[in-house]
């Protein structure tokens, strides 16, 4: 009825009950509510009729704002030129997914007379850089085969007096051949050629040796100086690890002033070298190779690593500095032999938790020890201003001086600190 919504009842009222079941779904208020009457009066109203779209096309405007293209009101020429946009992309990406998923017909395995084509980098190789470096030092660096019998061993080698044939090396290297009958020595270059190297003089005590070739134009090395050398300056080692003759390789100067002990077996060496400690790769064959520093200039003599115990290298190398070569390597040639400065005393490494020093075992009579008043159970702990921790410490300390260098040596004996003055002797 008009002015009421929801359903109603029909046109001339609600008809009459039909329905007369009494199960217990029918309650007795069934006849009045038209939700639980099946004959309720309500029916469908006729569909809703939208006004007609009077708006000029092709771009209208419908009920909600919003703005459409129409398609009827389209041009025929627009039509025509979005259908034949559609057919060139169509054509395009199909010519690109064909292009993408060729496959080439098989064609002949061999192509007699192929030349294969290469450009020009342009590659510039800046002044220190470690290609540089190895260009200028490599023709100064041998190899060194020695063959003592049917055995034989490989190291390395620096020419350090072109033209007198001079080529330091480690003791160690060439001590097997020392005096041995039938032993020989040969120097083999960078370009390939070799010679036969006689030994000018070797010094146990410091792993140095100097062997001589008579072959002329040799390059020698540049010989730069260790006591300008500290820690993270760039290294490059260069010699015959394992035989391969002319290896580069390159690290940093890990660290300075390292003691280590010296020896092995088949070698008279028995020494103790303050190191320069490097992490470039040195192996097995190093031996007596070239440290050189950014310049080029040889800064130590390659002479051993630190290992596990599996052999190589685990970045852990030691050189002797090239001042300490120099100075042995001076003397070799002068003379055949080099001289240490000593002190006349055994000594190994004590601690007693709190101070570190090196005991002295025993005392050689008549050395300079003994005249200076050092005992037996005296522990040293410095020379000059130079603290000793160790048994090692002492040797490089000492070393470091020259025969009859006066020397103040600090000790403990029976608690109490006390200094002598030592005259260094000869050895």
């Amino acid at each position: 009825m008009p002015g009421r919504g929801g359903l109603q009842d029909p046109p001339g009222g609600r008809p009459g009950a039909r329905r007369t079941a009494t199960g217990p779904w029918w309650k007795a208020d069934a006849r009045s509510d038209p939700w639980r009457d099946p004959a309720s009066p309500a029916g469908l109203g006729a569909p809703a009729v939208y006004e007609e779209d009077d708006q000029p096309g092709p771009v209208v405007v419908d009920a909600q704002g919003r703005r459409k293209v129409r398609l009827r009101d389209l041009s025929v020429r627009l039509t025509t030129l979005a259908v034949l946009a559609l057919l060139v992309v169509g054509l395009v990406g199909g010519g690109v997914g064909w292009y993408l998923t060729r496959t080439a017909d098989e064609t002949p395995l061999f192509t007699p007379g192929t030349t294969l084509s290469q450009v020009d980098p342009g590659i510039t190789r800046e002044p220190g850089s470690v290609s540089d470096i190895a260009d200028a030092v490599i023709p100064a660096v041998v190899s060194i085969e020695v063959r003592v019998g049917q055995a034989g061993a490989t190291g390395s080698g620096v020419v350090i007096d072109g033209e007198n044939g001079y080529i330091v090396t480690n003791n160690h290297v060439i001590s097997g051949a020392d005096e041995v009958e039938g032993a020989e020595i040969r120097a083999v270059f960078s370009d390939g050629s070799g010679s036969a190297a006689r030994i000018v003089g070797r010094d146990p005590a410091s792993d140095l040796a100097v062997i001589k070739v008579e072959k002329p134009g040799l390059v020698t090395a540049s010989l730069g100086r260790s006591a300008e050398v500290v820690v993270g300056d760039p290294v490059v080692a260069i010699g015959s690890p394992l035989g391969l003759a002319g290896t580069v390789t390159s690290g940093i100067v890990s660290a300075l002033d390292r003691p280590v002990r010296l020896s092995g077996e088949g070698t008279d060496t028995n020494a103790v070298i303050s190191a320069v400690q490097t992490d470039a790769p040195i192996n097995p064959g190093n031996s007596g190779g070239a440290l050189v520093d950014a310049s080029g200039a040889l800064v130590g003599i390659n002479t051993a690593i630190a290992s596990t115990g599996a052999g190589g290298s685990i970045g852990l190398g030691f050189a002797i500095p090239i001042d300490t070569v120099t100075r042995i390597a001076e003397q070799l040639i002068s003379t055949g032999s080099a001289v240490h400065a000593t002190l006349g005393v055994n000594a190994r490494s004590v601690t007693d938790g709190t101070r570190d020093g090196a005991l002295v075992l025993n005392v050689e009579p008549g050395s300079p020890a003994a005249q200076a008043g050092i005992r037996e159970e005296d522990v040293i702990i410095a020379v000059d201003d130079t603290p000793v921790g160790s048994s090692e410490e002492l040797a490089v300390a000492v070393d470091a001086r020259r025969p009859g260098d006066q020397v103040t040596v600090e000790l403990v004996r029976g608690g109490r600190s006390r200094t002598v003055e030592v005259t260094l002797g000869a050895a």
